[in-house]
């Protein structure tokens, strides 16, 4: 059971009223938005908290991302470039 102050039991008559639910429906539907809210609001902190700890293109044990992400593009465009010459493609 809880407690509502008269100001809110009007306030949520009139919410329920307007959209031709009951109070109870209107209660539960807000409290279910509310804890889901909630929710997505934890899991997007712990996301937050990770960046904080561990910025983005720092490196770390794994090393510099920037370096690791050139390399690969170096490497991938060395690969398609001899997959297109290999085709008979002109070069660019």
């Amino acid at each position: 059971m809880v407690q509502l102050s008269e100001e809110l039991l009007q306030s949520l008559d009139e919410v329920a009223g307007a959209r031709g639910v009951s109070r109870s429906k209107l209660i539960r539907d807000l409290v279910a938005d509310g804890l889901r809210r909630a929710s997505v609001d934890e899991v997007g902190e712990r996301i937050a908290e990770g960046y904080r700890r561990f910025p983005q293109a720092q490196p770390d044990e794994w090393g510099s991302l920037e370096v690791g992400s050139d390399a690969a593009t170096e490497d991938l465009l060395v690969r398609l470039d001899a997959e297109e010459r290999a085709t008979g493609q002109p070069r660019w």
